[in-house]
């Protein structure tokens, strides 16, 4: 990264860059003058992962809701027809984090996936402009609240709550109750994402109309009716 206070490149190594590895960077850091500075950090980086990131499995790609705990398990919560085919999760990268513990789909749309890797699970919502916006507990939906909207495929979109106990047929016999309407838009890959407002989890992409190109209507599972349902904290 380039410290924008000294205009210095500056290289962090963390505790599992070996002593070889180390003098290399001294070398290569050394050789760019007082232009560059080498640091060592004792922590090790690791990936993370946040609500409105990518999670993939057996060829599928979702969004992650929001990070939870049962019963002092780290969990992640995203939306049912994401789990309803895909068991197993990687992150972006294509490691492994987690399997499925509960799936509702159709009627609710929420799955609970339970991690199996050690990675930072942090409760906040990746804003996707280097930024986070924490998230503390759950709020309920009311018509014309501000939401916010983070998924893997478009991103970050803002927009209004227009409706509550929304029933939608997806088709195929796919019929979900008690959704919460929105205009905010959405795309395949955001389903299962983070519908928020401020530091509240509001909603689970579930699926709507439109694209963000021309806007839409869209469809969140309730967080407080899955939390409930699957016996889960935020966290």
């Amino acid at each position: 990264m380039t410290d924008p206070t000294t205009n210095k490149v500056v290289v962090t190594a963390d505790r599992t860059v070996s002593e070889a590895e180390w003098a290399k960077l001294t070398k290569v850091v050394d050789g760019l003058g007082a232009k560059a500075e080498l640091q060592r950090t004792q922590g090790e980086y690791k990936p993370f992962v946040a609500g409105g990131d990518a999670i993939t499995g057996n060829g599928g790609r979702c969004s992650l809701g929001f990070n939870v705990t049962k019963g002092g398990e780290p969990h992640f919560l995203t939306a049912g027809h994401c789990t309803e085919g895909i068991s197993v999760w990687s992150d972006s990268s294509g490691n492994v984090i987690g399997e499925n513990a509960d799936s509702s789909f159709p009627g609710d749309d929420y799955g609970l996936v339970k991690y199996t890797a050690d990675v930072a699970r942090p409760s906040e919502v990746n804003l996707y402009d280097g930024s986070a916006q924490a998230i503390t507990g759950a709020a309920e939906a009311t018509v014309g609240m501000r939401v916010t909207r983070s998924g893997s495929t478009t991103q970050v979109h803002s927009g209004t709550v227009t409706g509550l106990d929304a029933t939608v047929n997806y088709g195929n016999g796919d019929i979900v109750n008690g959704l919460i309407q929105t205009d905010v838009c959405a795309e395949p890959g955001d389903s299962g994402g983070s519908l928020f407002s401020g530091s509240g989890a509001v909603g689970l992409t579930s699926g709507g109309s439109g694209d963000c190109a021309s806007g839409g209507t869209t469809f969140f599972q309730s967080v407080t009716e899955a939390l409930s349902a699957t016996g889960t904290r935020i966290g």
